[in-house]
């Protein structure tokens, strides 16, 4: 079934949620692969396939195939990620999965322990910013750019 373009329907809101999106990107001091990083993370998290089959691409110009294959068990490879942004993976699990871990205080000092105030702040409005694109893709079917 064919599902209508979200953005289109609600022109205001999709301004407003990009308007975020823009913010985290260009206006923060979070490094950009670490900002795709975290948003293939939830993504995969999520089951956004949009999502998941952008961020990929995106992280692929900066990181190899093999990393990016690994983001979905980084805490196996840890050789394979610097510690800024495997705390950054651990805090956006901790977050998008906040149901079930209710972003626990040990999960909370982790990340602070890694990031400064103000960056620990603009990476969970990162993960929050992901976590809506993925419910409206994922509640919309966004289409992926990837061919069989």
């Amino acid at each position: 079934m064919t599902r209508m373009n979200w953005s289109d329907v609600a022109p205001e809101g999709a301004k407003a949620l990009f308007g975020v999106h823009h913010y985290v990107t260009k206006n923060t001091n979070l490094p950009e692969e670490l900002i795709h990083l975290v948003f293939l993370r939830v993504s995969q998290i999520n089951g956004c396939a949009h999502c998941i089959d952008l961020h990929s691409r995106d992280l692929r110009k900066t990181m190899s195939v093999d990393r990016v294959t690994l983001v979905p068990v980084w805490e196996e490879v840890p050789h394979l990620f610097s510690d800024q942004q495997r705390a950054a993976l651990a805090w956006a699990e901790e977050v998008t999965r906040v149901s079930e871990t209710h972003v626990s205080d040990e999960a909370y000092a982790a990340a602070c322990a890694a990031f400064d105030k103000k960056d620990l702040v603009d990476l969970t409005i990162t993960i929050a910013a992901m976590n809506a694109f993925n419910r409206l893709g994922v509640s919309f079917r966004l289409p992926v750019a990837a061919k069989s």
